[in-house]
């Protein structure tokens, strides 16, 4: 049966520097994001176990953490590429990447209001969570949610394309307790290409799902 694994960072820890410090990208990736991966690969095989036996009295626990680790393993996966040194600013025609801003001021009216929505929706969430650019696939629209830990609160069927970790460990280290800083100053790392490229294979395959008969 295929396992999860930890993919490997696209660039260095010190990549992201001076919005994200070394320690906290080694600690987030190495640590972190590899506890997901492992909890995904454990459930998956108390899953299994109890298939076998078939004992389903913790079924209930068992799917939640399936849930909740393998939502955080594709959270992060998405986050890590959705950054880059040289980024920030806003999607722009000029730079291969006019689809993507036209579909932002189509769904959101501008630029700064996409901007102030994800914002708030990130640095809001309760708790621990993200905020998240979705493409939902029913209008072809893109939509901002707030996930709750993993999951939750989101379009089912919409698919991920931006993500901003607000989790305590993104930022903590560096920000403290000021988690609408750590956000603001995420918007200088975007890194708008990964993001055009995600929601173009999205669109391609958000229109071949069948949502009627």
């Amino acid at each position: 049966m295929a396992v999860y694994t930890l993919p490997e960072l696209p660039y260095d820890y010190a990549a992201l520097e001076p919005v994200i410090n070394p320690q906290i990208v080694e600690l987030h990736h190495d640590k972190h994001h590899a506890a997901y991966v492992k909890g995904a690969n454990d459930t998956l095989e108390q899953l299994a176990e109890a298939r076998d036996k078939e004992s389903w009295g913790s079924i209930n626990g068992l799917e939640k953490n399936l849930a909740f680790h393998l939502s955080g393993h594709i959270l992060h996966s998405i986050y890590w590429h959705n950054m880059t040194g040289d980024g920030g600013g806003e999607p722009l025609a000029a730079d291969g990447v006019g689809d993507l801003a036209d579909a932002i001021t189509e769904s959101f009216g501008s630029f700064a209001g996409f901007k102030a929505q994800l914002t708030k929706a990130s640095a809001t969430t309760q708790g621990s969570g993200w905020g998240v650019l979705a493409y939902e696939p029913l209008s072809g629209r893109l939509i901002v949610e707030q996930v709750y830990d993993h999951q939750g609160n989101v379009g089912q069927g919409s698919m991920p394309i931006l993500v901003f970790d607000a989790w305590e460990h993104a930022f903590y280290l560096q920000y403290k307790n000021q988690k609408v800083d750590f956000i603001d100053a995420m918007w200088a790392v975007v890194n708008w290409q990964d993001v055009a490229k995600r929601y173009a294979a999205a669109k391609e395959r958000g229109d071949s799902l069948l949502l009627t008969p």
